[in-house]
């Protein structure tokens, strides 16, 4: 995991205690193939010191050096961010994504595919023992002499217990069980990455659920409003006081206003139909829990990052991409050992009988024992052009590992800078919405009164439309704002 200097505690493939525990396995191998009359090649113990490299921690370490603080924020203790949506108060919210988070096809794929690479690293945990089988058979047959007109019979009956291993003598396959234990665990910080972008999208939609019912209000709100003015200047162009034209202009006005509702309308239904697919239901299934007037998710108060490398700790995609570098470099390992001698050793014992009631025999016992070691000598390349393709990709891994930490220390200055600016331009709009409210109030009482033209208050009214429905949206903004953050800070997952 990531510490206060950008380094990672990953479990190094290369520590010292291996390189002791790899030279006991050769000496051991060594005395038991002088035993059976058989030498082992010095060069070998060179190749295989080769094969120990230096970990994931040292290369982790030199690819990215994690800043101390954040520059759009304060560097502070963070506040707990597994269940964050919690803290915009909306119970509605919370049942959403509490289920979602339960129900969805994203995470349930991400689930099943937890549980097929746990199936993976058994199977190659299972590589590492022997194999017993388990054989039977038997054989009659039936000879007529054509000279005598003899007929002559034989039977034949085999049962044994056989035996095979083939020794990870210098762990090859160690390393690939490392390595598959790796890329479960890649796999397990894929599923919470899942639930840190459902929990986030299912939090946007819902905010843009709010925002579009709130840009109604606003917008009806304003219809009555012109609607009222479209009445004044009808009954001044009856009494002779007014004219079409204001008439006209009053109706043009309010069919603006009206027009925007069919957009806002359509708005509302997608987001109930993206919050029900989030949340792995048909559409139109949440539309009695969504019905209602909720406000607009308000930005969350007192949000800190805590210290950078704290905020690498907690990202499933930055933790991923460690399990994958880990993953390559015991690849790289797993196959640069394959450079070095194998042992398989197999025996049987079991019972060999010609007549089926002396199956049972003392006599008829059997058993045998084979041990065999090869070393490769001339494979045309094959080993190396091998170790050069899981090298490349080990380097791949590293290059992918530093893209994905620049990227979330780059998300997460984003977003500290996006809950700043968006504070302060909803504070801004705020002020101008209420100057705006008065101006309107204003401008109709000096139009009833005969002190301004139409024009003014028209233009009130259209300036304070604009305004209410830009609060709205900076209200929508900040609330997002604050869920991009607390994406960009892994929150969101819990363990399964």
């Amino acid at each position: 995991m990531v510490n206060a200097q950008g380094l990672h505690d990953s479990h190094s493939t290369a520590s010292r205690p291996e390189r002791r525990a790899v030279t006991i396995i050769i000496k051991v191998t060594s005395l038991l193939l002088l035993k059976l009359g058989l030498r082992f090649p010095t060069f070998t113990l060179l190749l295989l010191t080769s094969c120990v490299g230096n970990g994931t921690r040292e290369m982790a370490a030199d690819a990215v050096v994690v800043p101390a603080r954040w520059q759009q924020g304060p560097s502070s203790k963070p506040l707990d961010v597994a269940t964050w949506w919690r803290r915009f108060r909306d119970p509605v919210l919370n049942e959403l994504i509490a289920e979602a988070l339960k129900a969805s096809p994203t995470v349930r794929s991400a689930m099943e595919k937890v549980t097929e690479y746990r199936a993976r690293r058994g199977v190659e945990s299972a590589n590492l023992f022997p194999s017993l089988y388990a054989n039977q058979s038997g054989r009659g047959a039936r000879t007529k002499s054509g000279i005598k007109d003899i007929i002559t019979t034989s039977e034949s009956y085999k049962a044994s217990f056989d035996v095979s291993w083939q020794v990870d003598l210098f762990g090859k396959q160690y390393q690939t069980l490392k390595a598959a234990m790796a890329d479960l665990e890649q796999i397990g910080e894929n599923f919470y990455g899942a639930q840190v972008t459902l929990a986030a999208d299912v939090a946007t939609a819902y905010v843009a659920l709010r925002s579009a019912e709130a840009q109604l209000s606003v917008v009806q709100r304003s219809l009555g409003t012109r609607g009222e003015t479209v009445q004044l200047t009808q009954w001044r162009e009856q009494a002779g006081t007014g004219d079409a034209l204001d008439t006209q202009r009053s109706i043009s006005t309010l069919e603006q206003a009206r027009a925007s509702m069919p957009a806002l309308q359509l708005s509302v239904v997608q987001s109930k139909n993206q919050l029900a697919l989030l949340s792995g239901r048909t559409p139109g299934s949440l539309d009695s829990r969504l019905a209602g007037s909720r406000r607009v998710p308000e930005m969350i108060s007192r949000i800190t990052a805590g210290v950078p490398a704290e905020a690498l700790r907690q990202r499933p995609d930055v933790c991923a991409a460690e399990r994958a570098l880990e993953a390559a470099f015991a690849r790289t390992q797993s196959a640069k050992r394959a450079r070095l001698p194998s042992l398989n050793l197999s025996g049987s014992i079991g019972i060999d009988a010609l007549k089926a009631g002396n199956i049972f025999s003392p006599e008829a016992a059997i058993a045998s024992v084979l041990a065999g070691m090869a070393t490769p000598v001339i494979d045309a390349g094959r080993i190396r052009q091998n170790i050069r393709a899981v090298s490349s990709r080990e380097r791949q891994a590293l290059v992918a590992y530093e893209a994905t930490v620049l990227t979330a220390l780059a998300e997460v200055e984003n977003a500290l800078a996006a809950v700043r600016r968006y504070a302060e331009q909803h504070r801004i709009v705020g002020k101008a919405a209420a100057a705006a409210r008065e101006a309107v109030t204003l401008a109709a009482w000096q139009y009833e009164a005969g002190q301004v033209d139409l024009l003014v208050s028209l233009d009130a009214q259209r300036t304070l439309l604009t305004l209410e429905q830009q609060e709205v949206t900076t209200t929508a903004q900040s609330a997002n704002a604050c869920v991009q953050l607390y994406k960009a800070l892994g929150g969101g997952w819990s363990p399964f």
